[in-house]
This record gives C-alpha cells, sequence and structure tokens, in this order.
C-alpha cells in the first residue's frame, strides 16, 4: 500500500446482523464512518474527502437501503484499487432464526419489504450471496451479544492489527445449547469422563480447580491435549503464514459448564506460555 493512503474498509452484509453497531465499534476506533452509501459514490467520495490526504481510515456501510447488489460492488472496488488503496469489505452475518428473532423484538421493518418478514431474509441472502462469497471478512454474529460483537471488531479492526501476531480465542460451549457458528477449528470433548455425575462437582465449574484436576487428571484427557497442542502447533504458524490475524477455537462439552471450560482454559495457558496472544471466553458457563 502506498504511505498516507488510507484504509476503506466496505461494511455491509445481511440487515439485523449488527451493521450499527459495527459503524459505532469503528468510529470508536478512529474510523471515518459513512453510513447508507450508494456502491457508485464509494470510489468519488473518497477522491473527494479530505481522508484521502491522511492516514485515517475509512469505513463506508453499504447495504439494500442503497439498492448494493454483487455486481454493484466490483467497479468501486476495482476504482479503489486505482487510487493504490487498501479496501476490504466486511460482511456482517446471522442465521435466519436469530433475524427473525431480532426483528420481532426490535418491530421494524426489514427494508426490502419482499411480502413476509422470512421472504424478505431469503431475497436479501440471495441478493447479498456473491459479497458474502467474496468478502474479505466474514463474522456471524448470531452468537454475539452487543459487547461481545464490540470485542470481536475492537480485535479485528483496532490500530496496528497487521503489525500483531494472531490473536487466538477459545471457545468453550454446551451442544445441548448448539454450537457456535462462528469457529475455525472445533473440538468435541463429549468423551470425556462427566464431572455432571459427581454430587460433589456438579455445582462447580471448569474453572474450579477440583472440577479441572477431574477433567485434566486421566488419561484420556492427557492423550487428547497431547494430541491438540501437537495439531495446533503445526496449523498456528502456517495460518500466520497466510496473514490470518484472527483465529477462533470452539471447545464443546454437553453443558458448557465443566469438560469444555477446563480444557478451554488448559489451551488458553498452552498458547499463552507459548507467547501466542489469547482469549478465552466461556460461552454457556452461567446457563
Amino acid at each position: 500500500m502506498v504511505q498516507n493512503k488510507p484504509d476503506v474498509l466496505i461494511v455491509t452484509g445481511m440487515s439485523g446482523a449488527g451493521r450499527s453497531t459495527v459503524a459505532k465499534v469503528l468510529e470508536d476506533l478512529g474510523y471515518f464512518v459513512i453510513d447508507n452509501l450508494p456502491p457508485d459514490l464509494i470510489a468519488e467520495v473518497v477522491r473527494q474527502s479530505d481522508v484521502e490526504d491522511t492516514d485515517r481510515r475509512l469505513a463506508v456501510v453499504v447495504d439494500v437501503r442503497g439498492g448494493v447488489l454483487s455486481n454493484e460492488l466490483r467497479r468501486p472496488l476495482r476504482d479503489l484499487l486505482g487510487q493504490q488503496m487498501l479496501a476490504s469489505v466486511l460482511f456482517l452475518d446471522a442465521s435466519d432464526e436469530v433475524l427473525l428473532k431480532r426483528y420481532d423484538e426490535n418491530r421494524r421493518p426489514h427494508p426490502l419489504r419482499e411480502g413476509t418478514l422470512d421472504e424478505s431474509i431469503a431475497k436479501e441472502r440471495q441478493l447479498l450471496g456473491e459479497i458474502r462469497a467474496n468478502a474479505d471478512f466474514v463474522i456471524d454474529t448470531s452468537d454475539y451479544n452487543v459487547h461481545e460483537l464490540r470485542q470481536r471488531i475492537e480485535e479485528e479492526f483496532r490500530a496496528g492489527r497487521r503489525e500483531r501476531p494472531m490473536l487466538v480465542t477459545v471457545r468453550s460451549f454446551g451442544f445441548k445449547h448448539g454450537p457456535p457458528r462462528d469457529v475455525d477449528l472445533m473440538f468435541d470433548v463429549r468423551f470425556l469422563p462427566n464431572p455432571h455425575w459427581e454430587p460433589e462437582l456438579r455445582p462447580k465449574t471448569g474453572r474450579d480447580e477440583a472440577v479441572r484436576d477431574y477433567v485434566l487428571d486421566n488419561d484420556d484427557t492427557i492423550a487428547f491435549m497431547a494430541k491438540t497442542t501437537d495439531l495446533l502447533e503445526f496449523l498456528v504458524p502456517r495460518f500466520m503464514a497466510e496473514g490470518k490475524s484472527y483465529l477462533s477455537i470452539g471447545i464443546g462439552c454437553t453443558g458448557g459448564h465443566h469438560r469444555s471450560v477446563a480444557i478451554a482454559e488448559a489451551l488458553g495457558e498452552w498458547f499463552a506460555a507459548g507467547g501466542v496472544e489469547v482469549n478465552v471466553v466461556h460461552r454457556d458457563i452461567e446457563k
């Protein structure tokens, strides 16, 4: 990228997937954010803006309100490349079930108004399919609350991200609450002995020493950890070499209270000991 040219981040995706929240976070991170801009105006706005002559980053939010279609993003991206700017696309997604629930809670109409709400969501997903397939970043917000989404955007897009090592998030969860949608690697540890069946351990979690010892001081766990860390030692440097800035690893047990929590904590300690920046999150520990 040429010096003194800004990063241009195009934010798009499904309506209800969190674009407004992401726009606010990007503003807090120092981006100059323009909302609801027609795609054919993107390159011209960048040219006319004084942002072009600074190191400040620009985020442009485009969606079906502005008539965005897959082919309508090709030309502005090509124009930005011609201006020797680093342009990338962030696509925000969520499951149909989650989108329906969010619209029901907010009582807002879908911008497409294609018959029923289900039909509008289906139509929008069809219109944006090619953009999603070719986006530089795809974040599924189905399992995120507002605070978790803010954290994810801060981790991915804060200043200096490209100079920082890859950030690893290890996320424990319970399969009975559904697997997380936004993970790169997933491990199922339901084969390990379950502390749930020990009366004195049932009310505790994998963060408690007694549960941790029960889970980790087991021949199968020892073998699993050895094989898993061996695999990660192979994969992580290769992900880094490919320029991946964020790696999410899911560890699942039945309820997300005991085994997955203990394993996630142990993996977090292993990553930290190896000098890898790691964040450990327990999705279902309070459920």
